[in-house]
């Protein structure tokens, strides 16, 4: 009996066996009453008989005798049909019998009205109780249904009821984490346009304004010449802008699938370098690496690189002229650890928790190079491969960004 795993319905069924139960037993005890006065009325009707009997000389002898005698007479039976006392005579002609009868049906009908009342009681008030918690149950999902996930269903007990608003409750949880996605992403992409018209602005009015001096210059090549590289400066910029935003966009969305395969460190770090490596010479800066050479790890190469190449990237754009960039890795018991080391201008205390976020640019860093999604690009792709990055920067001395990865004991 599966209904019985739920409280109430097992309070009910509880009361109501308990009550049958009791009219049984109170049953038992009214037949045993009733046989009492069966056997009080036809000892009274005796008691009468033999009264009457003696008065009339009958002598005692013959009416014990009579009293004992089992076995019946047609001249009785034509006796008592002539005083009318047969099987089809109504109980009211007997006067004792009638006492009775009504005595012991009206204790009856009392008995049975009360039992009745006190059922139909306990059932209203368990279809009551029922009829609230659905109504409660109903008021919860409704709410659900609007988008306010603060009430919550009962599931601390057991019954299907419970079980169905367990499975209501497991529905719920996949609407609201659907609707905070849904806005997450409403959010997401709100800032990201406005990330992009911010960022465009710039570039697109001094393009704007190059083609001006351009068309208005056309006799003057040198002039023309100069705006023209500055237009294509401005292109790259864009361009870089745009494709950092949209990895950064896809790193987000999680669209993006880490394809990882066991790669060298040091043929990944000196791959991270190769764009940068004519940038450091002209600017007279070292990138130098430090490692085993046999050393690897488990990764997706192209991103790997990339995250790598953005903190070079960085390294350089806060770097002066004779600079050093030194790129380390080691293995720990548990941890592998990549580190790219400057000895530059360093992160300033009030900025050193911003850095990872999009677009943010220190007010010590406006004269270098960069839009400022470098480094959360960076901080992207490595916690998307399970590892963690880190900073610890003294100003004026350098900065040492911390790549770490855990291993396979």
């Amino acid at each position: 009996m599966e209904f019985l795993h739920e409280k109430h319905s097992r309070t009910i069924f509880t009361f109501l066996a308990g009550w049958c139960l009791f009219l049984t037993l109170f049953l038992i005890i009214c037949s045993g009453l009733q046989a009492d006065s069966v056997k009080r009325t036809a000892l009274n009707r005796e008691l009468s008989a033999a009264s009457a009997l003696l008065e009339q000389g009958v002598p005692s002898e013959v009416i014990a005798t009579a009293f004992h005698n089992e076995a019946i007479t047609e001249e009785a039976r034509e006796l008592m049909g002539r005083i009318g006392h047969t099987k089809r005579a109504a109980y009211h002609l007997f006067p004792m019998v009638r006492k009775e009868t009504v005595l012991f049906r009206s204790f009856l009908l009392s008995v049975f009205t009360g039992a009745c009342l006190v059922l139909l009681y306990a059932v209203s008030y368990f279809l009551k109780k029922r009829e609230q918690s659905y109504q409660e149950a109903a008021s919860i999902v409704t709410q659900y249904s609007e988008g306010n996930f603060d009430c919550h269903l009962p599931g601390n007990e057991e019954g299907t009821i419970y079980q169905l608003y367990g499975a209501v409750e497991q529905l719920a949880l996949a609407l609201q984490a659907k609707s905070e996605a849904e806005h997450q992403s409403k959010e997401f992409l709100k800032d990201t346009i406005s990330d992009i018209s911010h960022q465009l602005k710039t570039p697109l009015a001094a393009l704007n304004m190059y083609t001006e001096i351009i068309m208005d210059e056309p006799e003057h090549p040198e002039t023309v010449r100069n705006f023209a590289e500055k237009t294509m400066r401005s292109l790259e910029r864009m361009e870089e802008l745009i494709q950092s935003l949209l990895k950064v966009m896809r790193l987000d969305a999680g669209s993006i699938v880490f394809e990882k395969e066991e790669c060298r460190i040091a043929e990944l770090a000196k791959k991270s370098c190769q764009e940068l490596q004519e940038r450091a010479n002209r600017e007279k800066k070292q990138i130098l690496f430090s490692g085993s050479q046999d050393e690897t790890m488990v990764c997706d190469p192209g991103w790997t690189c990339e995250a790598m190449g953005n903190l070079l990237k960085n390294a350089l754009d806060h770097t002066e002229e004779g600079g050093i960039i030194l790129v380390s890795w080691y293995r720990s018991p548990a941890m592998l650890r990549i580190m790219v080391e400057d000895d530059g201008s360093g992160i300033a205390p009030e900025d050193i928790h911003h850095i990872f976020k999009r677009f943010y640019r220190s007010k010590h860093s406006s004269s270098t190079q960069g839009v400022g999604l470098g480094l959360p690009l960076a901080k992207a792709v490595v916690e998307g491969q399970g590892g963690v990055i880190s900073v610890q920067s003294t100003p004026g001395k350098g900065s040492t960004f911390l790549l770490s990865f855990l291993t396979d004991l």
